[in-house]
């Protein structure tokens, strides 16, 4: 019998060849016999298959590929939101390929409250919802989770679960150590710091869950059909050019379909390849082991020891130990004929994990080893799921990448995805799943997937701190700027494969270097790595030491100038026959004044839900002078969007103009031009030394823009502010893009101006009231929820996308409404923080910074009227508000205007 203790002290000798990082990792994906997991059943049946196990159909509404947790849920939750045409093919049996043998843990807490609803209806489905459907028991044990914490920051981050959780009625403790000891008598509690107990945690049994979710998708009318491989995707090209899903085909036939859902795991590429989509996800070994029989270890609760990277499964009257190792296997390849098998595990890999374990329950040194598990799991590059529709074809959806988390998210997910195929979008803010996220020069990048993929697993548990920043594969879009700006000191965010400035240090140049695997793979560590070991000290829950840097760059701006570089911007023309018709239909406000104009507005779906916020121009006819100006009749028009969601904004609008079949052309200038905004009290004194036009109130008001010479070059000057001061973004082609910088600064100069960046930013914005897209303002707020209505044309008789819903819900009444908090500590915040009102949860913060200029912590974030009425002005005033941070309640104020200049002087020019 092997022993825990036993292949630890073995490995000790083990060691691995040199690995140079350039080399493609190479495995043996040679697979063993099956062996135990820890489920009293799977799926897999003997016998060797002769074909589908159900007729296929000629057509149907949705093909669903892949029987694992997520097609099984998308199945089910599409089946009883009433689309009952739905076919669901697995290649093999259900669950054969990564669900058979996942731990099946379910925790109800994660640093997102989009998540923590996504797992809360994964547990009601699989604890509550498919045993009264079916009137079978899915495997669900409620045996309660313990997270361990070794330092105060790891215990800090659990408190901020805690307070999360209460806004949803999640019970948690937070535990000494001497109480962790008395819960799980055989955890070693000598290191602790303290724990987090969730009593309502608990274990999912993937076969009984698929049987039960297939059984009742399949008594609405939905048809699950085991053994039938894919062969292929078709898809047709339009009357408008736009690429449709078209059938299915496999060996026993063809579905007809105009909707295809991947949900084949570590196979999603090579389904996406029939396809010509895109699917960015790599195939890792994941691995696990099961022990013996441990006295005493009954009906302890699930352990999550995250400073270890491991987590102990109560698996009756043994455990399951796994985690995530720093240097996992890649699979480059797994075999289509992969089905309730298993690799060997790799004892040296595993071993860190092994030692975790036995030093948290040092009974495991001398415990039996019955089983080890080891089988494929696909990650992505930012460790979570790929889903909705691709962006190459329409009618194909992504469900798939869940990065060993299919069964925790599944039905969440599963429910999003079914509605997001029959409503178009999903109910919830899903943006941090949806496959438009990322650039598309990204999604086919093997270094970019492969690096990313593995920095995401190894620092899968790692914890999350509101500045982190991602090591590798950095550097892939650097605008003109670049090169000067890290030479002063530039601390560089990451944000759509865009390096852009974060904050300016004083100590000199900090370049981002080349990926070290951490160390893994025997790959040499960076060393003397400057911008590596600034990042190390922002990850604090407290003020970060760098917040003098950042109060003087947002003071500079409010007192002085500062210079903003926002190349990143998005940077798109919307041009053709019926391009007003589409901008009308587009955009929530009135874009379409005189050419020259520049109005600040939304985009929605067809929930009301804002998509994107942005600014459109309305450009001066005349001839094509690009990168500055297309051809225009006076019905062309320039979109500035936010870098960080570029993508998903391009996505947006060319799918509405598809749906509604504006013969209109959208086109990408983002790469061909870069943009420096100049903002503060001073800005103009500084342009006018470098524009040839007057920047007079009169002759250059507040949201106008004209094309103008800088320093001698051509570019586009719009008097615009994110920040609420007097300013102006330059938009210039990126061959003149230094010499106007250089211009700029040295006008600048005697005036005092300063570099600034993103954090910057965020402080400033939030100073003066402005939204943030997905923090603040995202695709399951409505303009009017977040105190936009200003940007909607409803005195009009103007239609655009979701206006029946905001007229509907403003003679209605707002259920949900945004509201500005303070508080007089000195205490930072970050968002995720609980609202009480009168000591009730009512909702809690999506955003949060310091606004330096009123020296105050400021927040942001919906509530709702616990009665279910209306958020009115009365409801607010009424109210004594708290705010809860890590368990801590602090006295708020609620703000009903913005706090800095509310009546918009300073943007105008008017400074006291």
């Amino acid at each position: 019998m092997a022993f825990v203790g036993t292949a630890v002290r073995c490995l000790a000798t083990v060691r691995r060849p040199p690995l140079s990082p350039l080399i493609v990792r190479l495995y043996s994906t040679k697979h063993t016999k099956e062996k135990n997991v820890p489920y009293k059943k799977t799926l897999k049946q003997e016998g060797t298959s002769t074909g589908p196990t159900k007729p296929l159909p000629r057509s149907a509404d949705v093909v669903v590929i892949g029987g694992g947790s997520l097609g099984c849920h998308t199945v089910y939750h599409l089946a009883k939101m009433g689309l009952t045409n739905v076919v669901l093919l697995e290649r093999d049996q259900l669950t054969a390929g990564t669900t058979w043998h996942t731990a099946g843990l379910q925790w109800q807490l994660r640093l997102s409250d989009v998540e923590v609803e996504l797992l809360a209806h994964t547990r009601k489905v699989v604890s509550q919802d498919l045993e009264e459907e079916t009137g079978l028991h899915t495997g669900w044990i409620q045996n309660g989770g313990l997270f361990t914490a070794t330092h105060k920051q790891r215990l800090d981050e659990y408190k901020r679960l805690m307070s999360l959780g209460k806004v949803y009625g999640i019970e948690s403790h937070v535990l000494s150590p001497a109480e962790t000891k008395d819960l799980y008598p055989l955890m070693n509690v000598d290191d602790l710091y303290g724990t987090l107990y969730i009593p309502k945690d608990g274990t999912m049994d993937p076969a009984g869950t698929c049987t039960n979710l297939t059984r009742a998708a399949s008594a609405r009318g939905a048809m699950v059909i085991e053994n039938c491989p894919v062969t292929n995707i078709q898809v047709r090209t339009d009357d408008f050019g736009v690429r449709r899903v078209k059938a299915v085909e496999t060996d026993y036939g063809t579905i007809e379909t105009p909707c295809v859902v991947n949900c084949a795991g570590v196979w999603a590429t090579k389904l996406g390849q029939m396809a010509g989509v895109k699917v960015p996800l790599i195939g890792m070994h994941h691995s696990y082991v099961v022990t013996e029989r441990i006295e005493g270890i009954q009906n302890m609760p699930n352990v999550r020891d995250l400073d270890s990277s491991v987590y102990l499964r109560l698996q009756g009257d043994a455990l399951t130990v796994g985690g995530f190792e720093k240097n996992p296997i890649f699979l480059d390849q797994v075999s289509d004929k992969f089905a309730f098998t298993l690799f060997d595990l790799d004892w040296d890999v595993f071993t860190e994990l092994i030692e975790g374990a036995i030093n948290r329950v040092p009974v495991l040194k001398q415990t039996g080893i019955k089983s080890t598990i080891c089988g494929p799991e696909s990650f992505t590059a930012d460790g979570k799921p790929l889903m909705g529709e691709a962006p190459e074809v329409r009618g194909f959806f992504l469900g798939c990448g869940f990065s060993s988390a299919g069964m925790m998210l599944g039905g969440g997910c599963g429910r999003e995805l079914a509605h997001w195929i029959i409503h178009g979008r999903p109910e919830k803010d899903m943006y941090g799943y949806d496959i438009r996220r990322f650039h598309h020069s990204l999604t086919d990048n093997s270094r970019w997937i492969r690096e990313r993929s593995h920095e995401s697993f190894a620092k899968k548990y790692s914890m999350v701190f509101p500045f982190d920043e991602p090591l590798a594969s950095r550097n892939m879009r650097k605008d003109p700027f670049h090169q000067v700006l890290m030479e002063q000191g530039c601390i560089f965010q990451e944000r759509n494969g865009w390096e852009r400035p974060g904050w300016f240090s004083k100590d000199g140049p900090a370049p981002v270097k080349d990926y070290d695997y951490y160390g893994a793979y025997d790959t040499k560590k960076n060393q003397n790595y400057k911008y590596n070991e600034l990042l190390a000290r922002e990850y604090t829950f407290d003020f970060p030491p760098h917040h003098s840097v950042i109060k003087s760059e947002c003071l500079s701006c409010r007192n002085a100038v500062a210079v903003f570089n926002m190349s990143s911007f998005g940077k798109f023309y919307l041009t053709g026959p019926d391009a007003k018709k589409a901008a009308d239909w587009l955009f929530t406000a009135d874009v379409n004044k005189k050419p020259g104009s520049t109005v600040y507005t939304c985009m929605l779906n067809k929930q009301g839900g804002v998509e994107a916020d942005l600014t459109v121009s309305r450009l001066e006819p005349g001839d094509q002078n690009l990168p500055l100006a297309p051809k225009s009749n006076g019905d062309a028009y320039y979109l500035a969007v936010g870098g960080g969601v570029a993508e998903h904004n391009w996505n947006h609008i060319r799918t509405v103009l598809q749906d509604q079949n504006f013969n209109c052309e959208l086109t990408d200038f983002s790469e061909e031009m870069g943009m420096i905004s100049i903002q503060g009290p001073k800005s103009r004194q500084v342009l006018q030394e470098v524009l040839d036009t007057d920047l007079s109130n009169e002759a250059f008001p507040f949201s106008t823009h004209k094309v103008v010479k800088a320093a001698g070059y051509q570019i586009r000057a719009m008097r615009l502010s994110f920040v609420g001061e007097l300013g102006w973004e330059l938009h210039i082609p990126k061959n003149s893009c230094l010499p106007v910088y250089e211009a700029v600064m040295v006008a600048g100069k005697k005036h005092g101006i300063i570099n600034s960046g993103y954090r910057a930013i965020d402080s400033l914005s939030i100073e003066k009231g402005y939204r943030h897209w997905h923090a603040d303002l995202r695709l399951d707020d409505t303009p009017l929820e977040a105190g936009l209505g200003f940007t909607c044309k409803l005195k009009s008789s103007i239609p655009f996308q979701g206006r029946n819903v905001l007229e509907r819900q403003k003679q209605e009444g707002l259920k949900r409404k945004i509201v500005c908090f303070t508080i007089d500590e000195k205490v930072p915040m970050f968002g995720l923080e609980a609202i009480f009102r009168n000591g009730i949860p009512v909702g809690l913060l999506r955003r949060a910074d310091y606004g330096f200029y009123i020296d105050k912590t400021i927040g942001y974030g919906y509530i709702q009227n616990p009665d279910g009425g209306a958020v009115s002005t009365d409801f607010i005033k009424s109210g004594e508000f708290t705010l809860e941070k890590m368990g801590v309640a602090y006295n708020a104020k609620a703000h009903l205007k913005t706090l800095f200049d509310p009546e918009n002087k300073r943007v105008k020019g008017f400074y006291d």
